[in-house]
């Protein structure tokens, strides 16, 4: 049984719901909140956390339950998410989650993932055993914690980028350490996680069924030296990790940068609405700061939270509708030039069906005349439709076409950058006087598209300008 677990209700936990769920739990042990009441905890007599309780999460976009916890788990929309992480430091402390998210479901007619947490009946945990000392059990979400990690073990089968995690990561940040999630091999990783773990230090660490460790990004051997699990030096990439079938489905991949003037007007997310609507024949369906994504999906809602951010950046989720798999993640910062969006989008393609040439350039055309464009990466790769990134070897991606919006063509210098070293000339984007230009690579099967955008990028380096 895993130490996480979720209720999932059609009725909100109240006040009285989630403190008979808590005393179920452990009756004799002490409560305490966390973060203005976002987090409640039960703690042993010395103040020990055994059990995170988050705040319930009201959500209102289909499929998000079951895009990260199985189609066992999707009791529909509207529903709350209530999800606690018990210590492991504790024998059986596991067992405090499973109650509890047992306990609230059955009073609110609701479901649990994992479904058995569910049958758990309201035993309260024997809390004589003696509990890991801080600083390592200073956190419930973090299993192990050294001077140079923090590790975090997982057992769901999509793993999401929540509010913990996400606060774990910043956190790992902040005091110089790495993340490492520690999950079975049969765990696949959302887009966010995949891109949040994008390199050392950071690491998605997979227990094999034979005791050993390794990269599930990488396939490299790894082992627990000097408080973190490093490579095996010498040693092969898994067998288990090089082991793949060949995907028939595909995604294609887009990550642009906007940049707009930071006027009072500023509407926000319009750039990353239009690439949606005409790649994926719908808007988002909903959009949130960490996963589950929660919220319906509105523009005036993302500004106003940027807003109230600002000067502090903002990282946001955007999902879309459950039979038309895409997912993005979108930075929004204050600089200088005026408001950036940096934005990573994936869509998942059936039978690796491509929007036509014509549909991607006029993607390019609309982010270079109405939202800033500064410049857009398109890539196809061959790999899963639901877009999530299991723990083996998956091909690369291909560069089918590269874009740089008029702000950047101006520091470039436009007759030099309208002379690319290979192929056609590029599309003009914008007006003659102020051009973007968006260079076509390949059609996305051949790896000579790596060739293609390397020497692009070294041509406009050497600028017109110098």
């Amino acid at each position: 049984m895993t130490k996480d677990a979720i209720a999932l209700t059609p009725r909100m936990p109240d006040v009285r719901a989630i403190a008979g769920a808590l005393l179920a739990a452990g009756p004799d042990l002490r409560l305490r909140s966390l973060a203005d009441g976002a987090v409640v905890q039960l703690c042993d007599d010395e103040g020990r956390p055994l059990l995170s309780v988050e705040a319930p999460v009201l959500l209102e976009v289909p499929g998000e339950m079951r895009r990260l916890l199985g189609p066992e788990a999707d009791p529909g929309t509207p529903a709350w998410w209530t999800e606690a992480r018990a210590s492991t430091a504790v024998p059986g402390g596991e067992r405090l989650a499973a109650t509890f998210a047992g306990h609230l479901a059955r009073h609110l007619d609701g479901t649990t993932w994992p479904p058995d947490a569910a049958d758990v009946p309201d035993t309260p945990l024997d809390t004589t055993a003696t509990v890991a000392p801080a600083p390592a059990a200073a956190q419930p979400a973090v299993d192990v914690l050294t001077e140079r990690v923090a590790v975090v073990i997982q057992e769901r089968p999509v793993i999401a980028m929540t509010t913990w995690l996400s606060e774990v990561l910043r956190a790992c940040i902040a005091s110089n350490r790495a993340l490492q999630i520690v999950s079975p091999a049969s765990a696949r990783l959302s887009l966010p996680t995949r891109l949040a773990l994008s390199g050392p230090p950071h690491r998605w660490v997979i227990r094999d069924d034979a005791g050993g460790y390794y990269d599930g990004l990488s396939g490299a051997q790894l082992h627990w030296h000097e408080g973190a699990f490093r490579p095996v030096e010498g040693a092969r990439p898994a067998e288990a990790f090089i082991r793949t079938a060949t995907a028939e489905d595909s995604q294609l991949l887009l990550s642009f940068r906007t940049c707009h003037p930071a006027e009072e007007q500023l509407v926000l997310g319009g750039a990353l609405e239009t690439v949606w609507q005409t790649l994926a024949g719908a808007p988002p369906s909903g959009w949130g700061t960490a996963e589950p994504a929660s919220s319906r999906w509105s523009r005036q809602e993302v500004t106003d939270l940027a807003r109230d951010r600002a000067p502090d950046g903002t990282w946001l989720v955007i999902v879309g509708a459950p039979d038309r798999p895409a997912i993005a993640t979108m930075r929004i910062a204050r600089t200088p030039d005026g408001v950036e969006e940096d934005i990573s989008l994936a869509l998942g393609l059936a039978d690796g069906s491509l929007p036509s040439a014509d549909q991607l350039r006029s993607v390019a055309v609309d982010l270079g005349a109405r939202y800033g464009l500064r410049s857009l990466l398109v890539q196809r790769r061959s790999a899963r439709r639901d877009l999530t990134v299991p723990a083996r070897l998956e091909s690369l991606p291909v560069p089918l076409a590269f874009a740089v919006g008029p702000a950047d063509v101006e520091e470039i210098g436009a007759d030099h950058a309208r002379r690319p070293p290979f192929g056609n000339p590029p599309h003009t984007l914008g007006t003659a006087s102020a051009p973007g230009f968006y260079y076509e690579l390949g059609d996305g099967t051949s790896a000579s598209g790596w060739a293609d955008l390397e020497r692009l990028m070294r041509h406009l380096r050497r600028s017109d300008n110098g």
